[in-house]
């Protein structure tokens, strides 16, 4: 038996697609829906199962920025074989993304078995989901909004990518929330941080998505529902990458802050009711 059905990866696959890449935790809201289906969100098949359909979700980032991954990737190898492409933006840039994304990596390898473990509660996600909008609501507030993606800078990068470790750690504080939320204190534009948290998410991400495939189909989630899962989140994750980068290039993040807090506080009720 699947630990997960088809009609459940349909909906869990819409669910990662909205919320990978708004800073609202997509980890947070898959385990919430999880919980109201009845699904055990620490049980090893439904972890697995929620890495491996990001991946529909990053496919989604390489289709919609796939002519500026193009650039960069050029850059890079260029910059490789002749020193003098290497003073490019792009060539620094893609190794900045390469050297963020050892953090992550390194925590997560680390800490899985509490990743896997007692941070997976869902009293974890509801407060994270409320201290994260309060950080969210001060990165916005403090932020300068002056700097665009070209004036990026190494420690910038480093800074972003670390702080991905934050919604590693406790779910539902959000990566991209997380992430954003440190480029605004770093003075970048709105448009400009959401679009470094893009790039930042995509080895983290996939890694993170091909290490647990193993897992996945080796704990009793079946092929077709990861399949179906992952489909759905590429489609809808695409629609939700362009709206995104529409919305923040006139408004603040304050409307996040507010759902956030609003989720937060109803997931503490269902908790204490018992419902959860």
């Amino acid at each position: 038996m699947s630990a997960i059905s088809v009609g459940q990866a349909v909906v869990l696959g819409a669910v990662e697609g909205v919320t990978e890449f708004l800073p609202v935790s997509s980890t947070g809201h898959l385990k919430i829906t999880e919980g109201l289906m009845g699904i055990p969100v620490d049980d090893n098949a439904v972890v697995g199962f929620s890495a491996v359909i990001q991946v529909g979700a990053i496919a989604a980032v390489l289709v919609y920025f796939f002519k500026d991954i193009v650039r960069i990737v050029s850059a890079w190898c260029r910059g490789l074989r002749d020193p003098d492409e290497r003073y490019h933006h792009d060539y620094k840039f893609a190794w900045w993304v390469i050297c963020a994304t050892i953090p992550i990596v390194a925590v997560g390898l680390a800490a899985k078995p509490l990743i896997e473990g007692p941070l997976a509660s869902l009293w974890v996600v509801a407060g994270s989901l409320i201290v994260g909008s309060g950080v969210m609501w001060a990165a916005d507030q403090m932020g300068r909004h002056k700097r665009g993606e070209d004036d990026t800078s190494f420690k910038d990068a480093m800074l972003v990518g670390s702080s991905q470790i934050l919604a590693l750690l406790f779910p539902g504080f959000s990566r991209s929330g997380a992430t954003m939320s440190t480029a605004l204190i770093l003075d970048l534009d709105r448009v400009a941080a959401t679009r470094l948290s893009f790039f930042l998410g995509i080895p983290a991400l996939t890694g993170a998505g091909l290490y647990e495939l193993k897992d996945a189909l080796g704990t009793g989630t079946g092929a077709l529902p990861l399949a179906v899962g992952t489909g759905v989140s590429f489609l809808v994750a695409y629609a939700s990458i362009a709206w995104l980068l529409r919305f923040v290039a006139k408004h603040s993040f304050n409307a996040f802050v507010i759902y956030r807090i609003v989720v937060g506080v109803l997931l503490f009720g269902l908790l204490g009711a018992g419902v959860l």
